[in-house]
């Protein structure tokens, strides 16, 4: 019997198809000595509830599960369809993944307790931001934020397994569904995106170790808004109009977040007169994506402090946002604490 050594073809017929998602978790796994498995399979579900997800916007439109469901959800926000069958789907496949113990989820009023006894994991997460988007093809987005629990494994879930701070994140990530399929995460060791090849139902690495820009010049904000801005945020816009920067909005968190991370830029969802605690949510939005920025390289505050270093005092706590561009950041930063001191002058 002859047996010979493998070696790489270096034929053309032979061009690398990439890595996946699941053999990249695989090698990183080193990285979680204390997690003995659990926290790649849970990332590992993440992903196929994301195909899901992906598969039924896709086909939205043909399907006629586009446009509301007749039922608003505990914002008070109007569900659409799509927004029921991403909660179901992402909530499905944690509790059969089995290594959850609670989801928080934007849809839900409650904690929801998966009864998963071994569960070392709480996941917090929005199904599918930016759903009122999908009956106008624009991109919308999942984003997820998970912790471990800190009561004993087998116990009744307790609120300090919730109400933890940004900075108490094992992982986070978001799905960017658009003219591509995209999962970008973190498990605190840097920023990998990867993207979806349909024809083989695989995610593949297609932006290793992301890296925010330090600066940028795209500044995005619902200027819809713009009387209701405290006056240190409207002058910081007007500087960024004097300097000819681009306004970019989309109206989905997870696409304009998505395009500063790559591009340079800074996103604000600020509080107004109208909303003086803001809109996004601390636990399933402003968390993760301020994990990953700063994992990035980037920044986020609430306008005067850490993101990440907020107390959680409630479910769907709801916070202001300025996030990206480090120097971007600070730099709204400053306007917003000249325009209170001018304030408290006047």
């Amino acid at each position: 019997m002859k047996i010979k050594h493998y070696s790489p073809s270096d034929s053309s017929l032979a061009y690398s198809v990439g890595t996946t998602l699941d053999r990249f978790i695989k090698m990183k796994q080193e990285e979680f000595p204390f997690a003995s498995g659990e926290l790649s399979q849970l990332l590992r579900d993440i992903a196929l509830a994301a195909k899901i997800v992906n598969r039924e916007t896709n086909r939205a439109g043909l399907a006629n599960i586009g446009g509301a469901f007749g039922q608003t959800n505990v914002q008070g926000e109007e569900q659409q369809k799509l927004d029921v069958i991403a909660n179901i789907r992402f909530t499905r496949a944690l509790t059969k993944g089995g290594e959850v113990c609670a989801v928080v989820s934007e849809e839900d009023d409650e904690v929801i307790d998966l009864q998963n006894g071994s569960g070392k994991y709480v996941v917090a997460i929005d199904p599918l931001d930016g759903s009122s988007n999908i009956d106008v093809n624009i991109s919308i987005g999942t984003i997820f934020s998970i912790y471990r629990r800190v009561t004993p494994i087998g116990s009744p879930i307790q609120p300090e397994d919730i109400m933890q701070p940004g900075n108490q994140q094992v992982a986070a990530g978001y799905v960017l569904y658009g003219s591509s399929t995209m999962l970008v995460y973190t498990t605190g060791h840097g920023v990998n995106g990867f993207t979806y090849e349909p024809s083989l139902g695989e995610f593949f690495l297609s932006h290793p170790n992301m890296s925010a820009p330090n600066n940028g010049n795209i500044y995005s904000v619902n200027e819809g808004s713009y009387n209701l801005f405290e006056p240190g945020l409207k002058a910081y816009i007007e500087k960024c109009k004097s300097q000819e920067y681009s306004a970019r909005y989309i109206g989905s968190l997870v696409a304009d977040f998505h395009r500063n991370l790559l591009k340079g830029g800074i996103y604000m969802y600020p509080a107004t007169a109208k909303s003086p605690k803001g809109k996004l949510r601390l636990l399933y939005e402003a968390n993760a994506l301020s994990f990953i920025a700063e994992q990035a390289g980037g920044m986020a505050t609430d306008g005067h402090g850490r993101i990440l270093d907020i107390q959680p005092t409630s479910l769907h706590q709801r916070t202001p946002l300025y996030i990206g561009s480090k120097k971007m950041v600070e730099e709204v930063g400053e306007f917003l604490k000249v325009g209170k001191e001018s304030a408290v002058k006047v």
